[in-house]
């Protein structure tokens, strides 16, 4: 039976180290529809700590963090908003609460034995690669709470499938590229499928509806078939 989510702990706030704000030509962005803009950065972490600087500001805007990138939508004019952007202090923002979750996952994916052989290692090898890492929740998409995981082993990095699958089931764990990601209900997808998970990423009946935010950590743990 596939395995279940359990919620550690939770980390307490901590406040980043102080910062010079950059000046509005160090920020990298461009025009997002008729209201926003994107910010596109070198990393998630980073682009995280730009979204909760927004949206903790008193700027009017509404920050979205991306996997390198913030959607910033406001009534303010681009121009206008990247200079009030720039001169945020991003040293004083405070961590949110994140909190640190075990996947329970059954590794019997479709995919499992060709990653294995595509990166010139035994399946257990691959299982147990992907169960060391220790990975951040850097933003959710493309279906509801899907979460885009960091930190995956770089020898377990592959492109996405050339054709994506039609169904992908709920519950899957998968890879693509530089990212871990779980599916949270059946759709499409081009990720490589590793094993599967009974855990619940999205209720509508909880208090927070999404399992993961970012921020988050997790990792996954190997459970019998």
């Amino acid at each position: 039976m596939a395995g279940d989510a359990r919620l550690l702990h939770r980390s307490r706030h901590v406040t980043l180290p102080s910062a010079p704000p950059p000046s509005a030509n160090a920020l990298s962005w461009r025009r997002f529809g008729n209201q926003g803009v994107l910010l596109d950065f070198d990393n998630g972490e980073v682009a995280s700590r730009w979204c909760r600087a927004i949206n903790e500001s008193p700027l009017d805007a509404r920050a979205r963090p991306g996997w390198r990138s913030v959607l910033v939508e406001s009534t303010m004019s681009p121009s206008a908003l990247i200079e009030a952007i720039s001169a945020l202090p991003l040293g004083t923002v405070t961590e949110r609460v994140a909190n640190e979750v075990t996947i329970e996952v059954v590794y019997n994916g479709d995919d499992l034995d060709d990653v294995a052989a595509a990166i010139s290692m035994s399946r257990e090898e691959v299982i147990a690669r992907h169960c060391a890492a220790a990975y951040t929740v850097v933003c959710l998409g493309f279906s509801r709470a899907f979460p885009y995981l960091s930190g995956l082993d770089q020898r377990l990095w592959l492109p996405r499938h050339d054709t994506p699958r039609v169904r992908v089931p709920g519950g899957s764990v998968a890879i693509a590229v530089d990212q871990a990601g779980i599916y949270p209900q059946t759709s499409p997808g081009g990720w490589h499928l590793l094993g599967h998970t009974n855990a619940v990423l999205f209720d509508p009946n909880r208090d927070q509806p999404s399992l993961l935010q970012p921020g988050d950590h997790v990792r996954f743990e190997r459970l019998s078939a």
